[in-house]
């Protein structure tokens, strides 16, 4: 039955008192390991479904839960903090045993997280880091600061300053690039932003590499909710403000897939990639469908491959072991900090793919099919 929050009146009351006291029943908040799937729930909470990246975590942490026979209660928060708060709540107070949480804002949560806790359900932390609370007990990820690094490693690649092998290239520029990160709202933003900037500070510093609006601080180049609409604004924004003089961008460090095609939009409708005038170089995240599309016919540089099947295989042996009453296994307990407390972390292994990586790290894989890859669209 796990653990249950009851409203009664009258004599009800003293029966569900009885049953709390003797560990039994709902509203116990004892441990769940006696019990059968079918008698537990998971809540699922992911941010948005305006990324097919979202989606397809959502659907898969579901499937594999119901695979094992639990019940889960997946729901999606539009973006929208409130929203969010209201369904983790709601999810509280129907009786969710676990909460498995991809949060829109890492800060927004602090009650919802008390109320679980109070209720002695466990919070896993899905992909981004939920700060400021102490009651965060397991985080599942990937390596983020490696995101950033690989990102900034495929722009450099990309431009010819470095080969695949991690030796020098051949270009020696200097070429003009400009950055972009995600929105600060996610503590992911900070991680990856930070790797990328470690690589190519001495790129930058050594002049082979100029950010000719000067826009480098996170601040200056964050898009909040990582939307494509905002981030084609900021780059039609940076060539009037800083490219009106026939200078070229060379390369963008782009965080994420969907911020990648606003960037890429915004540089085709400003005549690049036509006309022999040559497409930058854009990296990119999350190996979106319509993005491996563009990386396929030569427009996209890259991408940063997560296989989201394997971190939803890692929120369901957390949620399994909590279920237990164990612990989950961690293999990183020192890195992600979130203000409070260190949380235990189990982090999973990431992939550049250029356009000759397609198909044997998506296709062959089945991650994407060749078809889903040559239409740009994922079948329903």
């Amino acid at each position: 039955m796990g653990r249950k929050f009851l409203v009664a009146l009258g004599s009800a009351v003293l029966a569900l008192s009885l049953a709390a006291c003797s560990g039994e029943g709902a509203g116990s908040g004892g441990d769940t390991s006696g019990e059968k799937p079918g008698d537990l729930t998971i809540g699922v909470s992911m941010p948005t479904q305006t990324s097919e990246r979202w989606i397809a975590d959502g659907n898969a942490v579901k499937q594999k839960l119901e695979a094992k026979g639990y019940k889960v209660d997946l729901q999606y928060a539009g973006d929208d903090i409130p929203t969010q708060s209201q369904q983790v709540d709601q999810m509280i107070t129907q009786g969710a045993d676990v909460l498995v949480v991809a949060a829109i804002d890492g800060t927004a949560l602090s009650g919802q997280l008390q109320a679980a806790a109070d209720a002695k359900i466990p919070v896993i932390a899905y992909d981004r880091l939920i700060r400021g609370s102490k009651n965060v007990d397991f985080y599942v990820s990937f390596d983020n600061y490696k995101v950033g690094v690989a990102q900034a490693t495929a722009l450099l690649v990309g431009l010819g300053l470095q080969n695949k092998d991690g030796s020098q290239g051949t270009a020696k520029g200097p070429f003009n690039v400009e950055l972009f990160a995600g929105s600060l709202d996610d503590n992911n933003t900070q991680y990856f932003f930070g790797g990328a900037m470690d690589t190519l500070k001495p790129f930058i510093d050594g002049g082979t590499l100029k950010v000719k609006s000067r826009q480098t601080t996170i601040e200056q180049v964050a898009i909040l909710r990582w939307q494509q609409e905002t981030a084609q604004k900021r780059m039609e924004d940076l060539l009037t403000s800083s490219y009106n003089d026939g200078a070229r961008v060379d390369g963008v460090l782009s965080p994420y897939d969907g911020i990648s095609r606003g960037i890429i939009t915004a540089l085709q409708n400003a005549g690049y990639g036509a006309a022999g005038k040559k497409i930058p170089v854009v990296t990119g995240q999350d190996a979106e469908i319509a993005s491996i599309k563009l990386i396929n016919d030569g427009v996209q540089g890259s991408t940063v491959f997560k296989d989201t099947r394997l971190l939803a295989d890692q929120a369901v042996n957390a949620a399994e072991a909590f279920l237990q009453d164990k612990q989950p296994q961690a293999n990183d307990t020192q890195t992600y900090n979130n203000g409070v407390k260190v949380v235990p972390s189990y982090l999973l292994p990431i992939a550049t793919v250029y356009k000759d990586d397609i198909k044997a790290t998506l296709i062959d894989s089945g991650y994407w099919t060749a078809e889903e890859v040559a239409a740009g669209q994922a079948k329903k």
